[in-house]
C-alpha cells in the first residue's frame, strides 16, 4: 500500500477503505465472528486454508474459512488454553484444564496425553511430527505424533511458561518466562541452548521472522517495551519502543510485516525500519492501525499466503486485511491451498517418509552434511593442546604437571640410544627427536604381560599367534626404521606381486 504525497500516511487509512480497493476475492477476508466464551485464540494450518479457535471457556471450532464450510464445533465445559493443528487440518490438538487432548476433523477424541500438565501453549513442528507443550509445571515436553511416544521433556526451572513460538527455520522453541528471560531448546540439550535476559518483567510474547530464515526475533514484556534481537550474536536489541497498555502480543508475517497488539489497538510495522539499528527508544513508523474495542486482546496470526491478520479478542474473532503482509507465491509440494483431498493424502505419506529426527535439531541446521571438525581432545605434547587444562583427562593432565607415571614396561630398542659401537649403553641425552619417538612406551604392555602368563609347556594356539603378530610388528618397525635412515630402499609395488606366495 503506497500513499501519493508526502502528507498523506498509511495509517490514516481504515480498513473500509482498504475493502474498498482490493479486489472481490481479496475483499472476502474482511470478516468480523462475534462468538460467546472468550477470550479466543486462533491458529491457521500451514497452508492457511483452514482455522481453527478456542475459547477459554471451552468452545472449540475448525473451519474452512475460505468456503464457510465448518468442520467440527465442541463445547467441552472447561478451561482451555490454547489449538494447534497438526500435519493438516484432519487432526488438531487443544492444550485444556488437565491434559492435551487430540481430536479428529470430525471432533472425535483420539488420544488423551497424560504426561502432558496442565498445558499453557502449544506449537507443532511438521517437519519432525513432534508436538512441543508447556504448563504450569515448567516443563517442555516434546511428543512423537507418528509413533506416540514421547521424546524428551525439559524442565527449565523457571517456573509457570505462558509464552511459547517456534522458529521455522531450525525448528527450535524460544520460551519466555515470568522473571523476563528468553529461553531457547532443542531437544537434545538438557539445558537451555540460549538464555537471554530480555526484559525487567515477565515476557507477555514472542515470535520469530519467518522471512529472513529465523535471523530476527520481536519480544514483548509486562514493563511495554517491544525489542527486536537479532538472532547471530545476542549482543543488544536492534530496536526497542515502548507500547502503550503494557504486555504486547506479537506475530510476524510472511514477508517480514510485524503485527503489535496492545491496548485497544493493533498496530503493524513493516521492513526494513524494525530489522535498522536504532538506538532512541522511539516507535519505528506507523504502517497500518487498526482500534479493536473489545478487550483484552489474546491472539494474533497473520494468514500464510493472505494479506489477513486474524485477532483474537474477548468477544471472538476479527479479520482485518494488511496489503503486502502475505507470500503471493506459494510452492504446491510445500503447502497448498489449493489441495484436494488425494493430493492431501499423498504429501501426508510424503512427509513420513521424510521425517527428520529430533537430534538433528540445532541452532544453525546447516552442521548436517558439513565435514566433522578436528577433534581438540589430542594429546597435550609439551604443553600444547587446545581444550582449557580443566577439561583434559586424568592421565593427561598428570602428564601435563609432570607426576604421570610411565615406569612400564617397553621394548628393548626404545630404552635408550646405542652409541656407534653398539655396546648397548648410552653414551648422549635424549634429544626431541628421541623423545618423539618414546612417545608410544608401553603399547604392548597388555600383550605381553599375557605372554608371560602363557609361558608352559603348552603350545597355545593364542599365545602363537600373539608371538606372531608380535614379531610382524617388530619386523615392520625395523624396516621402517632402515627405510628412514637410508639403509634400505622402499618396496616399490609391482604388477607380478599378485603372483607371490603368502609368508
Amino acid at each position: 500500500m503506497e500513499v501519493e504525497g508526502e502528507l498523506e500516511k498509511t495509517w490514516r487509512v481504515g480498513q473500509d477503505e482498504i475493502v474498498q480497493a482490493a479486489g472481490q476475492q481479496a475483499a472476502q477476508g474482511r470478516q468480523e465472528w462475534k462468538l460467546d466464551g472468550g477470550p479466543y485464540r486462533t491458529r491457521y494450518t500451514r497452508n492457511g486454508r483452514h482455522l481453527a479457535v478456542v475459547g477459554k471457556k471451552g468452545h472449540v471450532a475448525t473451519f474452512d474459512w475460505q468456503a464457510g464450510t465448518l468442520h467440527t464445533e465442541l463445547q467441552l465445559g472447561e478451561t482451555c488454553r490454547d489449538i494447534t493443528f497438526l500435519q493438516d487440518h484432519s487432526h488438531f490438538a487443544v492444550a485444556q484444564k488437565k491434559y492435551v487432548f487430540i481430536y479428529d476433523r470430525d471432533g472425535v477424541e483420539l488420544h488423551k496425553l497424560k504426561s502432558h500438565i496442565e498445558p499453557t501453549r502449544l506449537e507443532f513442528l511438521p517437519y519432525h511430527w513432534l508436538l512441543a507443550s508447556v504448563g504450569n509445571a515448567g516443563y517442555l515436553k516434546y511428543q512423537d505424533t507418528s509413533t506416540g511416544q514421547l521424546v524428551v521433556e525439559h524442565r527449565t526451572k523457571l517456573g509457570a511458561c505462558h509464552t511459547m513460538c517456534q522458529n521455522p527455520h531450525n525448528a527450535v522453541i524460544h520460551l519466555g518466562h515470568q522473571n523476563g528471560t528468553v529461553t531457547l531448546w532443542t531437544p537434545n540439550l538438557p539445558h537451555p541452548a540460549v538464555r537471554l535476559l530480555a526484559h525487567l518483567g515477565p515476557v507477555a510474547s514472542v515470535s520469530v521472522d519467518p522471512s529472513t530464515g529465523g535471523r530476527y526475533m520481536a519480544t514483548a514484556g509486562q514493563d511495554g517495551t517491544v525489542k527486536v534481537w537479532d538472532c547471530r550474536n545476542w549482543k543488544g536489541a536492534v530496536r526497542t519502543w515502548n507500547a502503550r497498555g503494557g504486555g504486547a502480543i506479537l506475530d510476524w508475517s510472511q514477508k517480514g510485516a510485524l503485527g503489535v497488539a496492545t491496548g485497544g489497538s493493533v498496530n503493524v510495522y513493516t521492513k526494513p525500519s524494525i530489522q535498522t539499528p536504532f538506538a532512541p527508544v522511539v516507535p519505528p513508523p506507523l504502517y497500518i492501525t487498526h482500534p479493536v474495542p473489545h478487550r483484552p486482546l489474546t491472539s494474533l496470526r497473520f494468514c500464510p499466503f493472505q494479506d489477513i491478520l486474524t485477532i483474537g479478542h474477548s468477544a471472538g474473532v476479527s479479520n482485518i486485511l494488511v496489503p503486502g503482509s502475505g507470500e503471493p507465491n506459494f510452492d504446491s509440494s510445500e503447502a497448498d491451498p489449493f489441495e484436494n483431498k488425494k493430493a492431501r493424502r499423498e504429501r501426508e505419506v510424503k512427509n513420513l517418509l521424510d521425517k527428520i529426527q529430533p537430534d538433528a535439531i540445532a541452532l544453525d541446521p546447516d552442521f548436517i552434511g558439513s565435514l566433522a571438525p578436528t577433534p581438540k581432545l589430542s594429546t597435550a605434547v609439551d604443553g600444547a593442546h587446545n581444550i582449557p587444562y580443566s577439561r583434559l583427562p586424568r592421565h593427561e593432565r598428570l602428564r601435563v604437571a609432570g607426576k604421570a607415571d610411565e615406569t612400564e614396561e617397553v621394548d628393548d630398542d626404545a630404552m635408550g640410544v646405542e652409541d656407534e659401537n653398539g655396546d648397548g649403553q648410552r653414551k648422549r641425552p635424549l634429544t626431541k627427536a628421541d623423545k618423539e619417538k618414546k612417545k608410544m612406551r608401553g603399547k604392548n604392555k597388555t600383550l605381553k604381560r599375557y605372554l608371560r602368563k602363557q609361558r608352559k609347556n603348552v603350545i597355545d594356539p593364542r599365545a602363537v599367534a600373539v608371538r606372531t603378530k608380535l614379531e610382524k610388528q617388530r619386523e615392520e618397525r625395523r624396516k621402517a626404521q632402515a627405510i628412514a635412515s637410508g639403509v634400505e630402499q622402499p618396496h616399490k609395488p609391482s604388477a607380478l606381486d599378485r603372483f607371490k606366495r603368502p609368508s
